[in-house]
């Protein structure tokens, strides 16, 4: 089945905003569209000529990536100037920053932990958009066990990957006094928590407490990390430094353009679910709407700053936080540069802005 097999494996895949690209990609226009360095110049038929955008996502189409979807479904990039081809994740990993620093894609789905240590690594990438204000990352407890509280799972055994071992287990360790003791490799298989009514696992709040669901037949505990101090951004749309020094405006009409497509999205999702299905024939409305409903539930996209700020908000502040707390984890190095890791440029002008 779907949800308990190919949805709990997808996060093996995951580590440092690894981008997955897959042979399935979806066009905003037409194949006919002419490329033009710039959506001002005009085509000999007098219609603006597009310009081409490349975006990649770091899963299958889903609903997480729905707002990028509609953009295309309902004709908002088009409305920007934009021909938009979403590249999206799948089976065969490639990193997304030497495919963005190669060419392959002009933009892509990142997250702040990666952001940060690609500033360390001197790597020339920049975040001009936060798409998601809570990292939809989880942990996942049985019920009827006495864990009320994320503070409750002291002691006991978590199923933790590889890559949440480097980003939000140190945070938890110097939080709430996780111990590395506690620690059981996740391989993203249910089964071990399943058998254990004392454990945890980790998941995302959009698909892993379904599956459990349907296969241990019972509603798990969710606790959302974000609501815990976890505090990075992600599904955020990342690029080169190059591309923003260069090129602004084409960086302004896609970051838009995009944030236009979530709150289009959020309204009214059938346009982009449609688009979703037909890139990933797999996907079920099941899996669409729940995930969906979560996005809403928890406020994982319109929350905090983007409530007053728009979708896509970030503050300097926000950004020094998360970067203090981690420093104090042991994840980043004190003397790391973390304001070259983003830029508020192109964001925090609120949604009016865009009506």
């Amino acid at each position: 089945m779907w949800v308990s097999g190919f949805i709990l494996k997808r996060r093996q895949f995951i580590k440092y905003s690894s981008l997955f690209l897959a042979s399935s990609v979806i066009h905003a226009c037409n194949n006919n569209v002419s490329q033009a360095p710039s959506s001002n110049e005009m085509s000999n038929g007098g219609a603006k000529k597009l310009d081409k955008i490349t975006f990649g996502t770091n899963w299958l189409a889903q609903a997480e990536h729905g707002g990028f979807y509609q953009a295309i479904a309902t004709g908002i990039y088009k409305d920007y100037g934009l021909d938009v081809t979403i590249k999206m994740g799948g089976p065969q990993v490639a990193s997304g920053t030497q495919l963005l620093l190669g060419g392959a894609v002009d933009f892509f789905m990142g997250q702040g932990v990666d952001a940060i240590n690609a500033i360390a690594e001197g790597i020339p990438k920049i975040t001009v958009a936060a798409i998601f204000q809570k990292d939809p990352q989880c942990l996942i407890a049985h019920p009827n066990t006495g864990v009320k509280t994320l503070p409750d799972l002291k002691g006991r055994p978590i199923y933790i990957s590889a890559g949440g071992s480097i980003t939000y287990w140190p945070l938890l360790k110097a939080q709430y006094k996780f111990t590395d003791a506690q620690k059981r490799p996740y391989n993203f298989n249910p089964a071990p928590f399943l058998a254990d009514k004392t454990s945890a696992q980790q998941g995302y709040i959009t698909s892993e407490p379904l599956a459990i669901e349907k296969q241990g037949g019972f509603k798990p505990v969710v606790f959302l990390l974000a609501d815990y101090d976890y505090t990075a951004y992600a599904t955020t749309i990342e690029t080169k430094k190059e591309l923003v020094q260069k090129n602004p405006d084409l960086v302004q009409r896609f970051v838009d353009a995009s944030i236009k497509g979530w709150y289009s999205y959020l309204q009214n999702p059938e346009p982009g679910n449609k688009l979703i299905k037909k890139d990933n024939p797999e996907m079920t409305d099941e899996q669409i709407k729940y995930g969906l409903q979560k996005l809403k539930e928890y406020g994982v996209i319109v929350s905090g700053d983007a409530e007053k700020l728009g979708i896509g908000a970030m503050t300097a502040e926000r950004w020094q936080s998360f970067f203090d707390k981690m420093v104090k984890a042991g994840v980043f190095k004190p003397d790391t540069n973390y304001k070259e890791a983003f830029t508020l440029q192109f964001v925090n002008k609120g949604k009016q802005a865009l009506l």
